[in-house]
């Protein structure tokens, strides 16, 4: 649930009164916890904050956030205590064992499956489907992930321990415990066995679904796998300590890959935002000592990000702001203004700023040295944001899926080949549509003799195409008229097609971009833009380039109701000058631009 970033909805300090319902909803959720314990973790005194989230899929989630950690969160009217809460109280929850190597995959997202439960001597942790369970290592004690079981223990152990065993909605590591203080679970003494710890290969025991050969080999290779290796005794584990690398037991391989590993698991330990804010540093740094001379200043922030950071970047990577923990170039600079002092940034014109000077001297510039796998990047067209590379806009093609009532026509026409792949979510272009309803036209005689612009309705054409009202009037149908009605019958699709990148295939109609001009306060009016995304463009990218265009202030925010798209918001009616940018410079088709016709007409010359 929180392996990819959330949006924050609102956060208040909590009442008394409040404080007094959640202890009661803590103590009958998880009746295990004494009065002490409820006090400590819900005080009378200390500030508890209560921060409403989204999650990255839209989920509603209610926080409570204590001393910066968040000890609790609520969703679909449930309580689950955190990890950073479940290291104070490791007895709180019925816990299932598994091998650190699986700690990564929950990290990333995925379930705990019952092939890599470890089932420990005294059996499983009695529970009924759909109650709150911990998840933690054969090494460690401390719980690394909060969850629901999909099934009784019962039911676990009578199928055989195979399929999904916990629906994982928190772990170690994820956002939720990026937002503490990120500290590392603390050294418990394991429950589990010491033949259990010694290796994966003990009886009864299973990995992630993996056979005995395959688990041997990753017994042996413990130190790309994750699993515990320390020696006899010790709890720690790669999979819990942050981002340190395991001693192998093979100390000349360590020695030639060991500098290696570490800076990969350095990396990965980082979160996407923590790897995006580094990787703007660099580009930055490596731009100011590489690209920009001092004869260029003052340059706009735009250009500066546009021509010279993004060809900084990586090959293998993209500069995504809206990744970072700035969110905004504008911040970013700032940050580089006042807390590194490379840069002055001011705004020479209202709402552009400029960069005005470069401190070359400063330590941290003279220092930098720019990585290998630097230099001019190819950024995908479908970008559409701030790269030399121009921008070429998709090729897009109407596409029809075909559906279950039009099956007979289709299998009729003897294109049984054609309609299975169509069962399998492929599509067909309009011409082939009407290929194949020619093709079947003809098979079975259905010309008018009379009059070969139309053709007779058969009762499988009358059960596709026609309604029930038209059952017993229409009897023969022009060509163009079965043509429409059989593509009105289908499934729309359409086809994006960015040049040099491989065709995507989307349901249902393309969006246009639409523009709208709305009022804000008294008299002021915004121009919105929405849909950028569904040509490949960026919106950061449209922003900036009409913020410089039109010289005034531009905004994103985020479409109510959608997950993954934002709108840019100009101030002004900006409607004639975003049509030109589209039109003009971006070379999109008219007919996939809505609004364009609200746009202001020029005055009549006097």
């Amino acid at each position: 649930m929180f392996a990819k970033a959330f949006r924050v909805k609102s956060n208040t300090a909590m009442k008394g009164s409040d404080r007094r319902k959640l202890r009661a909803d803590i103590l009958a959720a998880f009746p295990s916890l004494s009065a002490d314990d409820l006090s400590e973790l819900i005080p009378n005194k200390d500030e508890l904050n209560v921060v409403k989230i989204y999650t990255h899929k839209g989920d509603a989630v209610t926080l409570y956030i204590l001393h910066k950690n968040p000890v609790c969160f609520q969703l679909d009217k449930h309580i689950y205590p955190t990890v950073y809460t479940l290291w104070k109280y490791p007895d709180m929850l019925p816990a299932f064992v598994t091998w650190p190597a699986v700690l990564q995959k929950l990290v990333g997202g995925a379930d705990l499956m019952l092939p890599g439960v470890v089932v420990p001597p005294s059996g499983l942790p009695e529970v009924a489907r759909g109650d709150c369970c911990a998840v933690t290592l054969v090494s460690n004690r401390a719980p690394v992930a909060v969850g629901t079981v999909t099934m009784s223990s019962e039911d676990m152990m009578s199928s055989g321990m195979k399929g999904k065993g916990v629906n994982i909605l928190h772990t170690y590591m994820d956002h939720l415990w990026s937002s503490g203080d990120k500290s590392v679970p603390p050294p418990l003494p394991a429950t589990v066995d010491k033949e259990l710890m010694e290796g994966e290969g003990g009886e009864g025991v299973e990995v992630g679904g993996e056979d005995d050969e395959v688990g041997e080999e990753r017994q042996k290779q413990n130190g790309e796998t994750g699993s515990c290796s320390g020696p006899e005794g010790d709890p720690a584990c790669p999979g819990l300590q942050e981002p340190i690398l395991e001693e192998s037991e093979n100390e000349e391989e360590r020695q030639e890959t060991g500098k290696e590993e570490r800076e990969e698991e350095e990396q990965d330990s980082k979160s996407p935002q923590e790897q995006m804010d580094a990787l703007l540093l660099q580009c930055f740094l490596h731009a100011l000592k590489t690209r920009v001379k001092k004869s260029e200043l003052p340059l706009l922030t735009s250009t500066f990000l546009r021509n010279h950071m993004v060809s900084c970047c990586p090959s293998g990577k993209q500069l995504d702001i809206k990744k970072s923990s700035y969110k905004k170039l504008s911040k970013f600079l700032q940050c580089m203004q006042k807390e590194h002092s490379l840069v002055q940034v001011k705004e020479l014109s209202k709402g552009v700023e400029s960069i005005v000077n470069v401190d070359w001297k400063n330590p941290e510039l003279r220092s930098f040295t720019a990585p290998e796998d630097c230099g001019m990047v190819e950024t995908p067209a479908e970008v559409g944001g701030p790269c030399e590379a121009p921008y070429q806009p998709p090729e897009i093609t109407a596409l029809y899926g075909v559906t279950a009532k039009l099956e007979p026509i289709f299998l009729d026409a003897k294109k049984k080949c054609v309609l299975s792949v169509v069962l399998k979510g492929a599509v067909l272009p309009a011409p082939e549509v009407r290929t194949i309803i020619t093709e079947y036209v003809k098979n079975n005689d259905l010309v008018d003799e009379h009059n070969k612009n139309f053709i007779c309705v058969n009762p499988i054409l009358c059960d596709c195409l026609l309604e029930k009202s038209e059952y017993q009037e229409v009897e023969k149908l022009k060509w163009d008229d079965l043509f429409s009605r059989t593509l009105c019958k289908m499934q729309p699709h359409h086809q994006l097609q960015y040049p040099g990148h491989p065709a995507v295939v989307k349901k249902g109609q393309v969006d246009p971009i639409d523009i709208s001009v709305s009022s804000r306060g008294s008299n002021k009016k915004v121009t919105i833009i929405k849909n950028l995304e569904v040509f490949g463009l960026d919106p950061a990218a449209v922003a900036a380039a009409l913020q410089h265009r039109v010289q005034a202030s531009t905004v994103l925010h985020d479409v109510p109701g959608s997950k993954d798209r934002v709108l840019v918001q100009v101030q002004g009616n900006q409607i004639q000058q975003v049509g030109k940018l589209l039109l003009d410079e971006y070379h999109l088709p008219r007919k996939y631009i809505q609004g364009l016709e609200k746009a202001q007409k020029p005055g009549k010359k006097k």
